[in-house]
């Protein structure tokens, strides 16, 4: 269960990253083939190609785990070294996005031009693409996760854990669409908390790698659910 929420956490996170929010306007604008100013002039945005948009890129994601999660069933019979490695890795890339290191090869993002028709189809296809050519931006944070996938059992968690991450990011990517007069508002006044956020992000991620070196993110899942209960009952 505490996977699910870091999953979910991560891809709110990546949509708060520097190189995703300045760009949605842009985005929205595109996809739903109105300029920002038609967009502010208009009551209702047509959610319908927003929402599609990001069943598009959910989907790569959501591939993305299943794949992570196969490979990690494969070398389960090393299941130890594999939850080393995984935790290693998550605790490199936190130390990324804190700043404590510098991989480079992470410092660099790839667009992808597209053109667009106002089909069903074409949100979906931009979705993809967005999602193949956004991942080296995003990609310490969807990498952790995508970690975290290949330590999981079976393949549906995998899919499940890529669905939640998904989840964070297309849900507010929707609503800014929905309230993008206020969005602007937003994201001009959040551009000063980004690195912020960044930071809190890469804090979790550090201590969730370290959490699966120890074996205790699953411990941490089972006292989470024993205490719940107890802090409803108090209040």
């Amino acid at each position: 269960m505490i996977e699910l929420f870091i999953a979910f956490g991560a891809g709110l996170i990546s949509f708060l990253s520097p190189c995703v929010l300045p760009l949605i306007p842009g985005y929205i604008s595109y996809i739903s083939g109105s300029s920002i100013n038609e967009l502010l002039e208009k009551k209702n945005v047509n959610l319908i190609p927003i929402i599609l948009f990001t069943v598009g890129f959910s989907l790569v994601f959501i591939i993305f785990g299943a794949a992570s999660t196969f490979i990690g069933q494969v070398l389960l019979k090393n299941s130890y070294e594999l939850r080393v490695a995984a935790g290693l890795i998550i605790i490199v890339l936190s130390l990324h996005i804190l700043g404590v290191i510098n991989l480079k090869f992470l410092n660099y993002e790839k667009r992808i031009q597209t053109n667009f028709s106002k089909n069903l189809f074409s949100p979906i296809l931009i979705g993809m693409a967005f999602a193949f050519g956004w991942t080296p931006c995003i990609g310490p944070i969807l990498g952790s996760i995508l970690v975290l996938a290949a330590t999981e059992e079976n393949l549906t968690r995998g899919i499940l854990l890529l669905f939640f991450y998904s989840a964070g990011l297309a849900i507010p990517f929707i609503l800014s669409g929905y309230l993008i007069q206020k969005f602007l508002i937003f994201s001009k006044n959040f551009k000063k908390n980004v690195n912020r956020v960044s930071k809190i992000g890469g804090v979790i991620l550090l201590i969730t790698g370290i959490l699966i070196i120890t074996n205790h993110l699953q411990a941490l899942g089972y006292y989470l659910l024993d205490v719940l209960p107890f802090l409803q009952n108090f209040g």
